[in-house]
């Protein structure tokens, strides 16, 4: 069994990955929507689709902004459309970043959009795989208020302490390529348990070099970074992570077993 990509931007219109079991393709607004459920149609079994709505949104003049709730409000019928082939809801989340959100409203308003998808996600039964930049805690913190219970964490930017009231709650912490350039990240694998690790590309951003387009094969530079802080074999990291995406998806196993 490969590993599962959990967190993954595709817009190609061919895969060839080889060895890599499953695409967790995720969303950030509305117009990515309809490409995602097409390559999840045209890929069966390979690609998977997660619709949500991101805290940063780009407009057509290709600035980007702090997300609001009319944002959402265009989103949520085509996700409602869509709902019974949805993986999870994602990307979703918070993003504090000074140059997005540095007004109390804007937190607010990110707030109120992720407290409703959070919402949308319980009344589907489905998992949220979730942005928390320059905003681990109250990410963490929101979630845990509102009783979210399957959560993914992908490419988690704060403090280990921090993360491990995540493993507290039962989440789930996804690592990409770009570990073998972050000290952050070997700092927070260091601390995670195995336990509570699944694998990420983020594809195409964090690969192993800046600024170079990332990729899902690059999921086993992942694997093998992790496998070196562990102190335990790249087949055991896969093994283990892949475990993971099934606890985290319980759907990707059915959908897999066809």
């Amino acid at each position: 069994m490969g590993p599962v990509d959990c967190h993954c931007h595709l817009a190609a219109p061919e895969f060839q990955e080889a060895k890599v079991l499953a695409l967790v393709v995720v969303a950030e607004h509305s117009g990515e929507f309809e490409r995602i459920i097409q390559l999840s149609e045209r890929y069966p079994g390979f690609v998977f689709s997660c619709l949500g709505v991101h805290p940063i949104q780009r407009i057509p003049s290709g600035c980007e902004r702090s997300v609001t709730l009319k944002d959402l409000d265009e989103a949520l019928p085509l996700m409602e459309l869509h709902k019974d082939c949805l993986l999870a809801i994602g990307e979703v989340g918070l993003d504090f970043t000074p140059r997005f959100a540095s007004t109390d409203e804007q937190k607010e308003e990110q707030r109120q959009v992720l407290i409703k998808q959070i919402q949308l996600a319980k009344q589907l039964h489905l998992p949220l795989n979730v942005h928390s930049r320059s905003a681990g805690r109250p990410t963490i913190n929101l979630l845990k208020e509102q009783g979210t219970e399957r959560v993914l964490l992908h490419a988690f930017d704060g403090k280990p302490s921090v993360a491990m009231e995540g493993v507290k709650a039962g989440y789930f912490f996804s690592i990409p390529p770009s570990i073998i350039r972050s000290e952050q990240k070997q700092k927070l694998v260091k601390q995670l348990p195995l336990d509570s690790i699944c694998l990420e590309t983020d594809s195409p951003a964090l690969g192993p070099e800046k600024q170079v387009r990332n990729e899902p094969k690059n999921i086993f530079i992942a694997a093998e970074y992790i496998a070196k802080i562990k102190g335990v074999s790249l087949e055991d990291v896969i093994d283990v992570t892949t475990q993971n995406a099934l606890k985290l998806f319980p759907k990707l196993k059915n959908f897999l077993q066809k």
